[in-house]
């Protein structure tokens, strides 16, 4: 049995991917990987479920034993990509999605050079911007954080194998699938069935 692919889904805050990602789960039944922060809660949000939610100390202690493939400081807040599930998933031939930023994409990268890299865009930033404010959720300094943050994170854009622009949500999440079952198809995955297929016809 094959091993699942690694789908890293980064972009900018405001562009949409956490919705992306959400949809992509649902629909098509990849598995998740739920990072850990240090952020506090948004409303709704379910420790477990959206992300698993930790003081500073216990994030810091989790580095320190390795607890994570990949971990990164954004906005006054650490994220993390616990590794256990990541890579037991994997093992089972599941897809795994990590919805993480630009940091920790190069992080896995260097890791898992056969991981997939998707960046989720908006169509231009002044949309960008238009969306940050239509949370409603964050203050006019936090969305000009946020802002200037997605400008350092442009720089790694062309580091990524796949740019989508999310300006209508069903095909953004179609489009993603569609590059996602592409990496499966990728000759480099199949030489084992390639060489199978080979022999059995030789044979026949």
């Amino acid at each position: 049995m094959k091993n699942g692919n690694l789908i890293v889904i980064s972009g900018f805050s405001g562009a949409g991917k956490g919705t992306v990602v959400k949809r992509l789960v649902k629909d098509y039944g990849y598995s998740l990987s739920v990072s850990a922060t240090t952020r506090a809660p948004r409303e709704g949000e379910v420790d477990g479920k959206d992300y698993y939610f930790k003081t500073t100390d216990e994030f810091r202690n989790l580095i320190d034993y390795n607890g994570f493939i990949e971990w990164a400081q954004y906005v006054d807040n650490y994220y993390g990509t616990p590794r256990k599930f990541v890579e037991e998933e994997m093992a089972k031939g599941n897809d795994v999605i990590l919805e993480i930023e630009t940091q920790g994409a190069m992080n896995v990268k260097r890791q898992y050079p056969d991981a997939l890299l998707i960046f989720i865009t908006a169509t231009d930033a002044k949309a960008l911007r238009e969306r940050l404010a239509g949370r409603g959720t964050e203050s006019e300094e936090v969305i000009d954080k946020r802002m200037k943050r997605a400008a350092e994170e442009a720089d790694y854009m062309e580091q990524y194998e796949y740019i989508v622009i999310n300006d209508d949500l069903d095909r953004c999440v179609q489009t993603v699938h569609s590059i996602i079952l592409s990496k499966s198809c990728e000759r480099e995955r199949n030489i084992d069935f390639i060489e199978t297929t080979k022999r059995e016809l030789k044979g026949n």
